[in-house]
């Protein structure tokens, strides 16, 4: 009975509607509403063969008599649109095969009142969960009408004004009321259960706001950021939280799903990622617009927020995206936007819609430059820049210890590689905002952040992938960050007012910093991690930075601004040049125990360019570096005379090499220090004479007579130069002076080891019988003997008077020493015996005593 009732209807309506009227049908509203009613009243029926009848007859009713409903087509879509997830698959088929055609073929001939009702029966089919596929291909009708309001938007507007003779002062245009419906609804699909249909509303959603957005009036954006966006982050928000993280082997049944989404969390993840990134992109390419509706503030600042609540997710997705999104607002530069793109990509329509523009509508404000942030309040940035470090100092902050004090367990969260990266990448942006109001407080933290964040280590597991391997050694991306943010910073301030400059300080605190991690390698909290270089297999939990490269540049950073600084009355007050030589002093005094040879090569010979500047700085200032003095003399000393020998495995190359910078140091006492001992610390040139007295006779590294490894090294040309520099400033070759003072007490000590050294060789000589010394043991008695000599010739040629008599009782002590050693097999031993016991020829009579006014 009822399939013969259902028949008798449906059969009535079709032909009541082919029936030829005196008054055409589309014309006679009251009458084709009688008509298509009992049809309407059918969808009350629950039966399902009831409603296969009634949606038959829709089809065909569309096929024959659609282009006459005119007044019909809300009776109709609702029809098609009555639908519910107990009706079979069949029917819902059934159903949308007639919403299809109405959005292919009708939409035009629609009357534009009736076009929300299209736009509500096309979400109801995306929401419901029966069939997957038709969710999908509904969001795509979606993406077509809005296609068509677009493309007609001058004929439906004009429609639905003259539709709506008046209207509520804080109503919205028609046109835009029709837009916001279909947000609206897109919205509301972007939460669906099912991962795919949020994946593509979402895109689909972003996608229209971006290519239609424009044609809103201002207060309609005002209810898309409140009534759209915000509530679809919120909601996306809190189903996100609470979805499992167990795997669901019942809904997944044999499909094989990748282990990024095999679970609820980790595609809510995704959803998270597709939401934020799309509102952060629509805030930044709607700005201009979104800036003139009146609580724009707040709603910057409850982006911000949604940004750092996603950014200190355990989910390093979503972790990274919510930093990818807050560059998207900073309007990033082309460069570093492009390395964001991975994430915008996702937001574009489904491949299977065809779009068909009549012009470009996707039109791209211009971004603004730090020239127009006058425009903007700057209030603005300043929360954007407190978040920035709260992110920072969350994320970076270390994993609490384990009861008991032991190191955290492995599970701990620490952030990753790339997420660090991001958040220092951000900074150069947001700074280029905020550097009008950056104070020297804001640069501790920043600092801070910095530290903290190079100080976190890399999982073993992700370690290959990070890590750059020996042969190809390189800065990390994060550190490679941090260098360019600690640049962005320097130019500013050097550019900057006298305000700004007043935080070079802190800055070259900051980069010495960094150079001592290049020797010792920062811990992050109580996380035991292993060496750089030291991890063979994946079986280390945590692994440490390579941090060589990094303290490298940051060496050569230090240099380059303190050749530009060095005058300036903060870096003289903040004993600047006192700080660099003494973290300097760290890898120089490791000198071949540094991780890398190339280290303290470098720092040494910044530490002469350094020198060479700020040492004139500290003569004319010498209040301000009362204590510099003493740091240089221990680090020249550490330097000079390292406690780790030199490898045996160091070839004659590199061997003379590294004699070539000790001689350069030796140099640069004596043509920065030594000429200018008067303005000097005297305590000071005496330790500098010590040092070159030292050098001047380097004894060899051990003590027995008796050595095999012949392959030691003595700095012969080392001893030269020291030797040399001590002549030059004694009094040997000038009138008495206060140079000459200062050294007779050197040359007086100098005699002194050069008769224990001779007395050394002379026993050793005798202990080993038969059996010859080694070469390096001969080769210093060579050069000890060469060095009597020319401080002997060069006592003889000084006036008399200038040569204290303590000196020559020396000499003459030593004449002993070298006739013992008149037996020495050694040729080039007895060459420089011979040279020295000659320059004894003319001390062999006493000098004559000169006669002055009457007496001797």
């Amino acid at each position: 009975m009822r399939c013969w009732g259902a028949e008798a209807v449906t059969t009535m309506v079709k032909a009541a509607l082919s029936h030829k009227y005196a008054t055409e049908l589309h014309e006679n509203v009251k009458l084709q509403s009688m008509i298509l009613g009992p049809l309407q009243e059918l969808s009350d029926i629950p039966q399902s063969d009831i409603r296969q009848k009634q949606l038959e007859c829709v089809l065909q009713v569309l096929h024959n008599n659609g282009d006459k409903l005119l007044h019909g087509w809300p009776l109709i879509l609702g029809v098609i649109g009555a639908l519910n997830n107990d009706q079979g698959e069949k029917l819902i088929q059934t159903a949308f095969q007639s919403l299809q055609l109405v959005v292919t073929d009708f939409l035009p001939i629609i009357p534009c009142v009736y076009l929300q009702d299209c736009v509500e029966v096309a979400a109801k089919f995306g929401l419901q969960n029966r069939e997957l596929n038709i969710s999908l291909t509904a969001i795509g009708l979606l993406w077509n009408i809005s296609d068509f309001f677009y493309q007609n938007r001058q004929r439906i507007e004009s429609e639905l004004n003259a539709s709506q003779k008046t209207t509520k002062a804080d109503d919205i245009p028609p046109f835009d009321a029709l837009w916001m419906g279909l947000y609206i609804k897109q919205g509301q699909l972007c939460v669906d259960q099912r991962p795919a249909v949020r994946k593509s509303a979402g895109q689909t959603l972003f996608s229209t706001i971006s290519a239609h957005g424009g044609l809103l009036q201002t207060g309609t954006w005002k209810k898309v950021v409140w009534q759209v966006l915000f509530p679809l982050l919120e909601n996306v928000q809190k189903l996100s939280s609470t979805a499992s993280n167990v795997k669901d082997e019942a809904a997944t049944g044999n499909i094989l799903i990748h282990h990024s989404r095999d679970t609820a969390e980790k595609q809510w993840a995704e959803t998270c990622v597709l939401s934020l990134a799309g509102v952060a992109r629509t805030f930044n390419a709607k700005r201009k617009i979104l800036q003139t509706i009146g609580d724009f503030p707040r709603a910057w600042s409850l982006l911000l927020e949604y940004i750092e609540t996603n950014a200190m997710c355990s989910n390093a997705e979503v972790s990274l995206a919510a930093l990818k999104s807050f560059q998207e607002i900073l309007q990033m530069s082309s460069e570093t936007k492009d390395k964001s793109d991975e994430l915008l990509t996702l937001m574009k329509p489904p491949s299977e819609v065809v779009m068909s523009r009549s012009e470009d509508v996707n039109k791209v404000l211009p971004r603004t430059t730090s020239g127009e942030d006058s425009d903007l309040d700057l209030s603005l940035w300043t929360a954007a820049w407190k978040v920035w470090l709260n992110i920072g100092a969350n994320a970076t902050k270390p994993p609490p210890s384990s009861p008991g004090g032991k190191p955290p367990d492995r599970g701990v969260y620490v952030p990753s590689q790339a997420f660090l990266t991001a958040l220092v990448q951000t900074f150069p942006p947001l700074f280029e905002h905020i550097k009008t109001r950056f104070v020297a407080a804001d640069l501790q933290k920043l600092s801070s952040v910095l530290r903290t964040a190079l100080c976190v280590p890399v999982h073993g597991d992700a370690s290959p992938f990070i890590i750059p391997s020996f042969p190809d050694v390189t800065t990390t991306p994060l550190q490679e960050a941090s260098l360019t943010a600690m640049d962005v910073l320097i130019k500013a301030v050097q550019s900057g007012p006298e305000s700004m400059q007043s935080m070079y300080p802190d800055i070259f605190d900051q980069l010495l910093t960094f150079v001592e991690f290049g020797v010792r390698v920062p811990k992050f909290g109580q996380i035991e991690a292993k060496a750089f270089g030291a991890v063979k297999g994946p079986q280390v939990d945590w692994v440490t930075m390579n941090f060589v490269p990094f303290a490298e540049k940051s060496v050569d950073m230090v240099v380059n601004l303190y050749i530009v600084a060095a005058k300036h009355p903060v870096v003289i007050q903040a004993r600047v040049l006192q700080k660099i030589i003494q973290t300097f002093r760290l890898p120089l005094s490791f000198k071949y125990a540094c991780p890398s040879p190339s280290t303290w090569v470098l720092v040494i010979n910044s530490l002469l360019t350094v020198l060479r500047v700020g040492l004139p700085v500290a003569r004319k200032q010498g209040a301000a570096f009362q204590d510099m003095w003493a740091e240089l003399a221990k680090t020249l000393e550490e330097f000079l005379f390292p406690k780790q020998p030199s490898p045996t495995t160091l070839s004659m190359e590199d061997f003379q090499r590294d004699e070539t910078i000790d001689c350069k140091v030796v140099q640069m006492i004596r043509d920065d220090i030594l000429p200018y001992s008067s303005s000097i610390p005297s305590d000071f040139v005496k330790q500098i004479m010590k040092l070159l007295n030292r050098g001047s006779i380097h004894s060899t590294s051990s003590d027995s007579f008796i050595d095999t490894d012949s392959s030691k090294k003595l700095r012969e040309e080392f001893a030269k130069t020291c030797f040399e520099t001590l002549l030059q400033f004694s009094f040997i070759n000038k009138s008495r002076s206060e140079e000459g003072g200062i050294t007779k007490m050197a040359v007086m000590s100098l005699l002194q080891r050069c008769q224990e050294v001779v007395r050394k060789h002379v026993d050793d000589e005798r202990l080993s019988g038969k059996c010859p010394l080694p070469r390096p043991r001969l080769a210093e008695m060579a050069s000890v003997l060469k060095a009597i000599t020319t401080l002997l010739r060069s006592l003889k040629q000084a006036q008399p008077g200038n040569v204290d008599k303590a000196v020559w009782k020396l000499v003459l002590q030593l004449y002993p020493c070298l006739v013992d050693c008149t037996t020495s097999p050694s040729p080039s031993v007895c060459k420089a015996l011979r040279d020295a016991l000659h320059e004894y020829s003319d001390l062999l009579s006493p000098p004559t005593p000169t006669i002055a006014n009457g007496t001797t």
